[in-house]
């Protein structure tokens, strides 16, 4: 009777166990389901990062790679054939127009100018000869003494003999014009930046040595450097700045601590479709003579910005079938698709002329999938997460040296 009682006992202490197990079970299947609609809930809803847009700087600065040249720079080719005798202005050397800068020795040259004067010698000759034959039967003619067709062969022979007379004095003003280029003379003042020649140098008329690649060089180059010409490409989202009374900052790699100053000339009135870029010309003073044709140079540009003008990172731009947008985070944490005015792009930020105003908050990296509409949970990005100039100050590109300088 004893057993039978224990027995019972264990049962109920078994079935006990086994309802408090299931019901754990139950609680726990059931706080697992709400923690999961919890989850699924808040999942529901992306974390975004906002930003606002700042406004643009009031000066808009960047630096670009230029090339500095000659004010004038001519490659001196020989206009005749012969030897080089003598050259007289080396490398550097400062000259005046009209300077000599080498002699050729021309035989073949001297030759032909001899023949031209001999034939033309023979030419005046003629013409003597026939003027005087001419005039004689023009006489007789008078007389009726000979034919008329007779006198008027004369007259064709002494026109003939005058005609000849001509060509052979062009000739001789032809080959003596060449003889004249067997003294290479500089064009203008300046400096002697090249010289390819040496004595007994073969030079072919319309070229200048044969080097040993066969190609023809230029005998000498001779540059005015009293100021100098400063070539820069700048793209085409920046050539709204290039405009008569732009000054450019140059340096060059051969004196980095000074700034040569250098003014705007022209420009190219076209872009290269290759690189988008446009050809503007400055030019820049160089009485000391301190700057060479061929240096590279390093140009800041500054010129002041457009007025209303704001930055966003480049990353919260959209594009979709309307055009270029952002996503915008309303007061009920809602976001909304705007168009915006999309002005000067650049790798950090891009500058917004329109569609932007400064309390906006804006999501940076917007998700592929956000809809129009769609609540988001704006989050405090961590700490170092656009943590840098752009996003404190919000510049496009080109301002970073100009920050350094100050």
């Amino acid at each position: 009777m004893s057993f039978s009682r224990k027995g019972r006992i264990f049962v109920i202490l078994v079935v006990t166990v086994m309802v408090a197990d299931i019901g754990y079970l139950l609680v726990q299947r059931a706080r697992n389901a709400v923690h999961i609609q919890e989850t699924a809930s808040y999942a529901a809803v992306p974390d975004v990062a906002v930003v606002q847009p700042k406004p643009a700087p009031d000066t808009l600065s960047m630096t670009l790679p230029g090339t500095i040249s000659a004010w004038y720079e001519a490659p001196i080719y020989a206009q005749a054939s012969g030897y080089v005798k003598m050259w007289y202005r080396d490398y550097g050397a400062q000259v005046k127009k009209g300077d000599v800068l080498a002699e050729l020795k021309t035989p073949r040259l001297d030759a032909e100018y001899a023949q031209a004067q001999a034939d033309l010698k023979v030419a005046q000759a003629k013409y003597g000869l026939a003027s005087i034959t001419a005039t004689r039967w023009r006489s007789m003619g008078q007389s009726q003494a000979v034919s008329g067709q007779s006198v008027s062969v004369q007259n064709a022979n002494e026109k003939s003999s005058h005609a000849e007379l001509e060509a052979a004095q062009h000739k001789v003003d032809q080959i003596g014009a060449q003889v004249q280029f067997k003294t290479i003379e500089a064009p203008f003042d300046g400096v002697v930046i090249s010289r390819n020649i040496n004595v007994g140098d073969y030079v072919g008329a319309g070229s200048g040595n044969m080097n040993a690649n066969g190609t023809s060089s230029e005998l000498f180059t001779v540059a005015d450097t009293h100021a100098m010409r400063l070539f820069v490409s700048v793209p085409e989202t920046f050539s709204s700045i290039l405009k008569p009374g732009l000054v450019a900052r140059v340096v060059v790699p051969q004196f980095p601590d000074k700034v040569f100053i250098a003014k705007f000339l022209t420009i190219a009135k076209g872009f290269d479709p290759n690189t988008r870029t446009v050809v503007t010309e400055f030019s820049i003073d160089n009485a000391d003579q301190k700057l060479w044709p061929g240096s590279f140079a390093s140009v800041t540009l500054t010129a002041p910005a457009d007025k209303g003008v704001y930055t966003v990172p480049t990353g919260a731009l959209v594009f979709q079938e309307h055009g270029m947008q952002v996503a915008v985070v309303d007061g009920h944490d809602v976001a909304h698709y705007r168009n915006i005015t999309v002005g000067r792009m650049a790798d950090a930020y891009t500058e917004v002329s329109a569609g932007v105003v400064p309390g906006d908050r804006i999501i940076n990296n917007p998700p592929a999938d956000l809809l129009d509409g769609q609540t988001v949970r704006p989050t405090k990005p961590e700490k170092g997460y656009l943590d840098t100039a752009h996003a404190k100050g919000g510049t496009p590109a080109g301002d970073d040296e100009e920050e350094e300088e100050e």
